[in-house]
């Protein structure tokens, strides 16, 4: 699958810095304090980009390399901002047999958007997911947390049509 390359600009707020200060200076000096700080950093802005992960490395006096680790290791952390339409497929088993590979495909196609990113106006993000526990309903997809089931690639223009 490829990535995208075009990236949603950072727009961190002097009050969001200010509250990422406060829990890494609550964490200081705590060993294992790296997954928390990076949990509520997450809380705190939605996401972790790149700038976030700078700030936390260089604040709490670690490398980047290891804030970019447990940030990419971690299926909880996510780097790409969500879009207003967030939109996730499930690639679970019971839901890849039924054809979820191709509803992705056809939503990639759609709004020429590859699989975990984000358009950069914001509007719509893309990820695969693994089983969201809809299998009776395979294929499944989520559209800001709205459920759709037993889906088809042909679906996927009409349902598509009441987001833009």
């Amino acid at each position: 699958m490829k990535k995208n390359l075009t990236t949603v600009m950072f727009r961190g707020t002097k009050a969001q810095e200010e509250q990422l200060d406060a829990v890494i200076e609550q964490y200081r000096g705590t060993p294992g304090a790296l997954m928390p700080v990076l949990q509520k950093a997450q809380d705190i802005y939605g996401y972790l980009p790149y700038e976030v992960q700078r700030m936390v490395a260089l604040k709490m006096g670690i490398s980047m390399e290891e804030v970019y680790g447990v940030s990419t290791f971690y299926s909880q952390f996510v780097l790409n901002p969500k879009g207003e339409v967030a939109i996730a497929v499930c690639l679970g088993t019971a839901c890849y047999v039924k054809g979820s590979g191709e509803i992705l495909d056809r939503i990639t196609q759609i709004l020429g958007l590859p699989t975990g990113s984000t358009t950069p106006d914001g509007k719509y993000s893309l990820e695969a997911t693994r089983c969201i526990g809809a299998c009776g309903l395979a294929p499944v997809l989520t559209i800001n947390n709205e459920v759709y089931g037993r889906l088809a690639p042909s679906d996927m223009d009409k349902i598509l049509e009441k987001y833009k």
